[in-house]
């Protein structure tokens, strides 16, 4: 037995990586593929849609495992919502940032909302009504994301990453990249000696910020500060944040997001709120003048400098106040003192709150609780959890922040039900 057939055995079986076998292509999956079955064997498919009969070719896995990974590299029938991609790099092999520019954006939508459905239904046990909305500022899910970082090969130039691969694809455009960051010149420039260079397309400075990483010697790797505006209905605030820190990177989810969140919570003056995973103060600034003059906002943020931010977000606001604290151990702080709040916020990370943040959270007794997700597995997942402490799914709503990806923002209300 050879040294490779060896390592294969070790690693569980041959490697099927290369066959191609010819597949019907059923529903959509969470993470930008469909699943097949070839011979008993489940396939994740991308590059397809629910209903077509394609030609996949295995891009990771072995004989063995429990699913394997494919790209369609042929269609055989076509499903009614697939269209020619936009983008030449939205291909099999090519650039991974993309899932679905073979399919039309009605379609994406129905997708998305196929998957939050699905993971509710499978991990909280929910059947959910939910129809995911178009955010206002791309062109027809083009031209959209003011931040995005361009890795750079080994001659300099700078490109995107092919899916689930650290290898580059140099290219000349991203059709999903703000004109600005696109016409600031960073697929034109030699980047030597750098791994990467994040573009952040601001209202504030009005030319995009050009942050090269590593950063040059005695040079901040932060890339500064940027300043954004939000609006809701006629209040316009204008917040700072860094241009590394989280922010929503299509124009029109800040506004959005936070119009929403101050609609569905409801906050009146004289109420007391809790901002959770608070970022540099999106909500929070907002939230300080709905319950002023005699309400308050507690924001808990685990990175100290977007709470720097804050601060200066908010320092107009005698009503605010931040801790830089972890969420998980700041909520246990506040209920070891017996606080409790009439309002809550969070706005975590991918990953969720998890389980201890929502108990703890529930003895908060907030009379609702506003969540804003981008992973519908990990909100399915924290739903589930508050039930288990008496908070139940009020309403859910799904928004299209991110065209063109298989990425969804939801925005779920919680509300007490009593003993679950």
């Amino acid at each position: 037995m050879s040294a490779r057939q060896t390592r294969e055995r070790a690693a569980g079986g041959e490697s099927l990586v290369g066959q191609q076998w010819t597949v019907e292509v059923g529903p959509v999956a969470h993470g930008g593929h469909c699943v097949a079955r070839h011979e008993g064997q489940v396939v994740f498919v991308r590059h397809t849609l629910p209903g077509e009969r394609v030609v996949a070719r295995i891009t990771e896995g072995r004989v063995g495992d429990s699913f394997v990974r494919a790209d369609a590299v042929e269609v055989l029938e076509a499903a009614p919502g697939r269209v020619p991609a936009p983008c030449p790099y939205a291909a099999p092999g090519l650039c991974g940032g993309c899932d679905f520019q073979h399919v039309s954006l009605e379609t994406q939508r129905e997708l998305k909302a196929a998957v939050v459905r699905e993971q509710f239904t499978r991990v909280a046990g929910l059947d959910v009504e939910v129809d995911v909305r178009p955010v206002p500022g791309d062109e027809d899910g083009l031209r959209w994301r003011t931040r995005v970082e361009f890795a750079v090969d080994g001659a300099g130039r700078a490109g995107l990453r092919r899916h689930r691969s650290r290898e580059i694809v140099p290219v000349e455009d991203c059709l999903i990249a703000t004109h600005a960051v696109i016409d600031s010149g960073v697929l034109d420039t030699e980047w030597s000696d750098l791994k990467s260079v994040d573009v952040v397309d601001a209202v504030h400075p009005d030319e995009p910020v050009l942050v090269p990483l590593p950063a040059p010697e005695g040079a901040s790797a932060g890339g500064g500060l940027v300043g954004e505006l939000a609006r809701d209905g006629d209040w316009e605030g204008e917040y700072v944040v860094a241009a590394r820190g989280f922010w929503q990177v299509h124009p029109g989810a800040a506004s959005t997001f936070l119009s929403r969140v101050t609609a569905l919570l409801g906050a009146r003056p004289g109420d007391r709120v809790v901002d959770l995973y608070a970022g540099s103060g999106l909500f929070t600034m907002r939230l300080g003048e709905l319950v002023a003059p005699d309400g308050f906002v507690l924001g808990v943020e685990g990175d100290r400098a977007a709470v720097e931010n804050g601060l200066v977000n908010t320092e107009h606001l005698d009503n605010v106040e931040w801790r830089s604290n972890r969420v998980d151990r700041e909520l246990r702080s506040l209920v070891g003192q017996d606080v409790t709040a009439d309002l809550a916020v969070l706005d975590p990370p991918r990953t969720g709150a998890g389980k201890d943040v929502m108990g703890l959270l529930a003895q908060l007794a907030p009379r609702r609780v506003v969540y804003v997700a981008c992973d519908p597995s990990a909100l399915a997942r924290d739903v589930k959890a508050a039930a288990t402490h008496g908070y139940g799914l009020v309403s859910l709503e799904a928004w299209d922040a991110f065209p063109m990806t298989h990425h969804v923002e939801c925005i779920a209300v919680l509300e007490p039900t009593g003993p679950a």
